[in-house]
């Protein structure tokens, strides 16, 4: 079986090594070439023909950002991940590599816990990330859950809220989808966003500045509206909770669910119970399969599910589990869910538009 050729850019040599070292002990991977700056990256690049590029941000002669625009010239579907630091700057960076057309991102291991722990954030995170971008791991069909059965058709219950999930790729798939969402949505909007904290804060304010919504950060006790989102604080499961006729948002730092926090399984599960029928989930590209038990409970509770198809995807991994299950009633490209989600929200009860 062909490895996965990986070239890595980063400045500091220490790291580098590291990386590379701990890369190589798979046998699904090789690492092709290593570069101290994104020049010469660029001029590694058709020697070393690499399957996938980790790239720093922040490097001497050439960054990161700079590098990342002269590859996708020409190179527009080479995979790049990012390497970001847990900080405000890298946040913004991270994100502006987003829009600029990097694949992923990947926050260092920090200094916390010494080598071991570096190695094990590498070994735990990075090498399946790399894996699920160079279509190393397939999404099998889930286990234990039968498809959801059509039975009789009925007329669908009015949606009172839409959930949306997404992880690897997400922050893109989220500004197609706000792009198309009307000023006047008649419901609120709460969304799982797999990210560390900062990161999710500089994506809200992102969404609000680029849609006609307004997107904010999960706060505790903060009452759900019709035209507003909010987005999951990194590190914070977020949920919903009826309190007489309010519905309003929880934040806990419970165990991680599916090594997630937060996780889209806590969310879709509240929604279910507090809305019933009257939700929408929406689960976008992702690795894993957050969300999955989620939509199962969205379904059951007489909800609606749609999901993104695998060719617009990223990471055809969340919404590929829900659409093996059964759960999604449509598998749509990222371009068309914005609409899909307007129509079905202004459905009234009876089925007209």
């Amino acid at each position: 079986m062909r490895k996965i050729r990986v070239l890595i850019v980063d400045d500091a040599v220490v790291f580098r090594r590291l990386v590379a070292e701990e890369l190589s002990t798979d046998p699904a991977i090789e690492v092709v070439g290593a570069a101290a700056n994104g020049r010469i990256a660029l001029a590694m690049l058709p020697q070393v023909n690499p399957d996938l590029v980790i790239l720093d941000v922040e490097m001497p002669e050439m960054d990161g950002l700079t590098a990342l625009r002269e590859l996708r010239k020409t190179y527009p579907r080479l995979p790049v991940i990012m390497f970001s630091a847990l900080t405000e700057r890298g946040a913004e960076a991270t994100l502006d590599a987003l829009a600029l057309g990097a694949t992923d991102y990947f926050t260092k291991p920090t200094n916390v816990g010494g080598l071991d722990a570096a190695l094990q954030v590498i070994r735990d995170e990075l090498v399946p990330e790399i894996k699920a971008l160079c279509g190393a791991s397939a999404v099998p069909a889930p286990m234990g859950l039968a498809p959801i059965a059509a039975g009789k058709p009925g007329a669908p219950a009015a949606i009172e809220v839409v959930v949306i999930a997404a992880s690897t790729g997400g922050p893109n798939a989220l500004a197609d989808v706000f792009d198309g969402l009307p000023a006047d949505l008649p419901v609120p909007v709460a969304i799982v966003q797999h990210m560390p904290p900062t990161f999710t804060r500089l994506l809200a304010e992102r969404l609000t500045a680029r849609g006609a919504i307004r997107v904010e950060e999960g706060r505790p006790g903060a009452g759900l509206r019709p035209s507003h989102a909010w987005i999951a604080p990194g590190d914070f499961h977020m949920m919903v909770a009826r309190e007489g006729p309010q519905v309003r948002l929880r934040l806990n730092q419970e165990p991680h669910e599916n090594s997630c926090r937060p996780a889209a399984d806590v969310l879709f599960r509240s929604v279910a119970q507090a809305f019933g029928p009257g939700v929408l989930g929406v689960v976008l590209t992702g690795m894993g399969k957050d969300g999955l038990r989620g939509c199962e409970a969205i379904r059951a509770a007489g909800g609606q599910v749609i999901a993104q198809d695998e060719a617009s995807s990223v990471v055809w991994g969340m919404p590929g589990y829900v659409a093996r299950a059964g759960l999604a009633e449509r598998v749509l490209p990222i371009g068309l869910i914005a609409a899909e989600i307007v129509v079905r929200v202004r459905r009234k009860r009876g089925g007209a538009v």
